[in-house]
């Protein structure tokens, strides 16, 4: 897979999870300190988003959009991932007032799982996931110009579809 940022082509190693397929499993730490394991998600839909830096402007947005609409939709789990560090997501939170499932994984091993891990950049490809109740995908949005917001009402649409 190929990305841009902006304009610059970069290579994208491993294979990304595809749609109809089962989510790679991860256990990953939350600011709180707790392991969470995608099968602790399951039994309500998924909506993953994965950012490449929280303290990026475009990053901020994406996360600050699926916290508004995680207080509003109790029925689907929201999860931010990025490999920022337990230290960088704790203090984005509490200075942005975002109180929503934030996982960190600075050793990329979600970014490896999923093959989001970009070597260029170290960090991962913006990206969205959309998982029904038993860890199948049925949306993904890997999107190609990192600088650029994914499609938040596509995600949201096929996630509520899922209730």
């Amino acid at each position: 897979m190929k990305i841009t940022r902006k304009g610059i082509s970069m290579d994208v190693p491993g294979k990304q999870p595809m749609v109809g397929e089962k989510a790679p499993d991860f256990s990953l730490v939350n600011i709180k300190k707790q392991i969470v394991h995608l099968s602790d998600l399951l039994g309500k839909p998924v909506l993953i988003s994965v950012v490449p830096d929280i303290d990026t402007r475009v990053c901020s947005i994406q996360t600050k959009r699926f916290n508004q609409e995680a207080a509003k939709e109790t029925d689907i789990h929201f999860v931010t991932i990025s490999n920022n560090t337990r230290e960088e997501q704790a203090n984005w939170c509490a200075a942005e007032g975002v109180d929503m499932l934030m996982l960190h994984d600075p050793d990329s091993i979600f970014g490896q799982a999923y093959g989001l891990f970009v070597p260029e950049t170290g960090r991962f490809v913006r990206s969205i996931f959309v998982l029904d109740a038993k860890g199948t995908i049925v949306y993904e949005e890997l999107v190609e110009e990192q600088t650029n917001e994914p499609d938040y009402q596509k995600a949201l649409e096929e996630a509520k579809a899922l209730i």
